[in-house]
């Protein structure tokens, strides 16, 4: 029903009604227990309808997706303190992890890391100075590129971090952060196990300026 289908009883004409349209309207009004069984019932209506989105709200942020906040300079240039992110945890109950794919993974039982998955299991992995090899061949990541410039232009190296080839066990990967030099990653505490990973990060929706899909 449109606005223009409503009309206040203060825009009833002024004069007296006849007898007969007075009963009228006394016969069409409904009994007061009719008005508050209807108020009941509607009230009854709204709390399912929050019910179930609560219930819904649940389920998606405990077992589809979660929020995770940035904290610390492992991840530069890409990813800093504070930004929010959205975690797909479903996504590798239906494949496996890629390479690439920048994970959230328990670290210790208190402390999740946000990491980039760099070799997967059964390769081998190698870091020296700005250059991955997997499998023997250098890894392209264009992720990194700016900054490796940057710091090649300085007269520098982008890391100072390396690792000795070796390689991944099944059931693991290899994860490293962004910024090289300043992370603690598979180099130190070692490839990390893949039912330790949470999930893959989606999207920066935290703050508004940094906004971005992750993955695309």
């Amino acid at each position: 029903m449109s606005d223009s289908d409503l009309k206040r009883e203060d825009d009833e004409p002024a004069n007296n009604p006849s007898p007969d349209a007075d009963a009228g309207k006394s016969g069409d009004r409904p009994e007061p227990q009719a008005a508050v069984l209807k108020t009941k019932n509607e009230a009854w209506e709204w709390l399912k309808a929050l019910l179930i989105a609560f219930g819904l709200a649940f389920l998606i942020r405990y077992f589809l997706f979660g929020s995770y906040i940035v904290d610390g300079p492992s991840m530069k240039p890409n990813f800093h303190t504070g930004e929010r992110l959205i975690v797909n945890k479903l996504l590798y109950d239906f494949r496996e992890p890629k390479r690439g794919e920048v994970v959230v993974f328990h670290a210790t039982e208190n402390k999740d890391f946000i990491k980039r998955i760099i070799a997967l299991p059964g390769e081998t992995v190698k870091v020296q100075g700005d250059t991955v090899y997997i499998n023997g061949e250098p890894l392209d990541e264009p992720y990194l590129h700016e900054v490796v410039e940057q710091a090649k232009k300085a007269g520098k190296s982008y890391n100072n971090l390396n690792w000795p080839e070796s390689k991944v066990p099944e059931g693991t990967v290899f994860v490293l952060g962004d910024n090289r030099s300043d992370s603690t990653d598979s180099r130190m505490i070692g490839p990390v196990p893949t039912e330790k990973v949470v999930g893959r990060a989606e999207i920066v929706f935290w703050p508004i300026a940094d906004m971005q899909w992750i993955h695309r």
